[in-house]
């Protein structure tokens, strides 16, 4: 689980080998070091780029108007909302002012989105989260999806008897919904613990779930018990004992009180960071 300063000095040495400051997908490829990690100490990729000593690196290029909107869609993608200019301006691939430039303030990209993914199914669950009222002299064919969207979400059907429920459409890494339940949590997590820094030796049924191995020093790994609960309150209402977890794993932290040497890995911020 590298640190701060192991991150810092990894951009140093990408750094001299492209002889300029990397883009965050240049790191993670050269350097090795996972994204989540980056994201829990550098939230902003441009600030650990300056706390290296460098100079933020951008590519000029004059992108195609669909590249642009992909981009844009694919941060409300990940974010599950409409990104703010500023939020865009520290997710996003472009300069919030080049968008603007094409297709009008910040709050038409919305519409512009809608035009350009009318028709495409790949995008239905950006339409959904981009849909906004539109002004009655404003409605028109290029407004339809919108208009569409908006009575569908206003809908609420009662549940079928006997018929699974799922969570959030996310699309990660084969999942097609968030967890509800334990079990995904499980499912998520021995998807994403190679990359997480974790090497699975055994689970259980009994407390607690899972044995596992993660580095600590080159050369160095030491073992953890691991928990895992949908949210992490559960540990607490199940009566697990707090002597006997090291980590626990869940898809959404909710437990405030969680004492301090348990250390808690959400699963929802790690698909958000990896996007």
């Amino acid at each position: 689980m590298p640190d701060s300063k192991r991150i810092l000095s990894s951009i140093a040495v990408v750094a001299r080998r492209l002889g300029r400051a990397p883009s965050l997908s240049e790191f993670v490829s050269l350097a090795g070091v996972p994204r989540y990690f980056v994201s829990r100490f550098y939230p902003k990729w441009n600030d650990a780029v300056r706390a290296a000593g460098l100079r933020p690196y951008r590519l000029k290029v004059r992108p195609e108007d669909g590249e642009l909107l992909k981009d844009w869609g694919e941060t409300v993608r990940r974010k599950r909302a409409l990104p703010s200019r500023r939020a865009y301006l520290v997710e996003g691939k472009y300069d919030p002012r080049t968008l603007e430039k094409r297709f009008g303030d910040w709050s038409s990209l919305p519409q512009a989105f809608c035009n350009f993914a009318q028709g495409k199914p790949e995008w239905a669950d950006v339409i959904a989260i981009s849909a906004a009222p539109v002004p009655e002299k404003k409605r028109g064919r290029a407004n339809d999806c919108w208009t569409s969207r908006i009575r569908r979400n206003k809908a609420e059907h009662a549940a079928l008897k006997d018929r699974a429920t799922y969570g959030k459409p996310m699309d990660f890494r084969g999942l097609r919904h968030e967890p509800v339940n334990e079990q995904g949590v499980v499912l998520l997590f021995g998807i994403l613990a190679k990359e997480l820094g974790y090497l699975i030796e055994a689970v259980q049924n009994g407390f607690p779930d899972c044995e596992a191995k993660r580095q600590i020093a080159p050369e160095r790994w030491q073992r953890v018990q691991i928990e895992f609960e949908f949210e992490s309150k559960n540990f607490r209402d199940h009566g697990h004992p707090s002597d006997g977890c090291d980590v626990i794993v869940c898809w959404r932290h909710n437990w405030g009180e969680c004492p301090k040497h348990i250390e808690v890995v959400e699963l929802s911020r790690v698909v958000k960071s990896l996007g």
